[in-house]
């Protein structure tokens, strides 16, 4: 995953590692989205939308794997971060408050994950607790990051950074199309990526 995050960044800017971005603000602004996606409003009826809420933190993933890159100059040193903070305590310390995460639901975690990435912290440790409690195994994660990746590829290719990329297919967004496409696949197959890119172009050129 690291190489591969390295390689879509690389097609976004060849010289992403050295351009400042703000990837945890990004992570900040995912967990938000996941919180949208399980509901937390208490003065109205919400409908947990799982794969959403797990869509989420796979993209808090593409920006946690794009900082540690960064801060550790390189995928191998960012290998040993990501496994060390995996090891590490259940407990997190935040703000001079500790967190055990055992006893946390999926909001509490979600707030965590904000929390941390608006103090410039990522965790490895709260963000693998979070999917286990969202029904996200690390099979599956993959799986889904390698979607995601495709997705965003497919993005890029298609002019999202220049503005002219449609995002909304036939009145859904991308990511669920993506979803019900990737459902529909083996990922288990060599060919996993392909297959799926090649119905996101199907799809796609159906809106034109």
């Amino acid at each position: 995953m690291l190489k591969l995050q390295d390689q879509l960044n690389c097609r976004i800017n060849p010289d992403w590692t050295r351009a400042g971005q703000r990837f945890l603000r990004a992570a900040f602004v995912e967990a938000a989205e996941a919180l949208e996606h399980h509901g937390w409003k208490w003065w109205k009826k919400q409908t947990l939308d799982l794969p959403q809420v797990q869509m989420e933190l796979i993209d808090i993933l593409h920006f946690y794997l794009s900082h540690v890159i960064v801060v550790n100059d390189g995928a191998e040193g960012a290998a040993r971060t990501l496994m060390a903070d995996l090891a590490g305590s259940d407990d997190i310390v935040l703000d001079g408050k500790t967190y055990a995460l055992p006893g946390l639901d999926i909001p509490e975690l979600l707030e965590l994950l904000g929390g941390l990435a608006v103090c410039g912290r990522a965790s490895f440790k709260v963000l693998a607790t979070t999917m286990a409690k969202c029904q996200l195994t690390w099979d599956e994660a993959f799986k889904q990051y390698v979607s995601k990746n495709v997705l965003n590829l497919f993005r890029q290719d298609h002019g999202y950074k220049e503005g002219s990329y449609i995002k909304i297919w036939n009145g859904e967004e991308d990511n669920v199309v993506l979803a019900r496409l990737m459902a529909g696949l083996d990922a288990a197959r060599p060919d996993f990526a392909e297959q799926l890119l090649a119905q996101l172009e199907r799809a796609y050129s159906a809106l034109k």
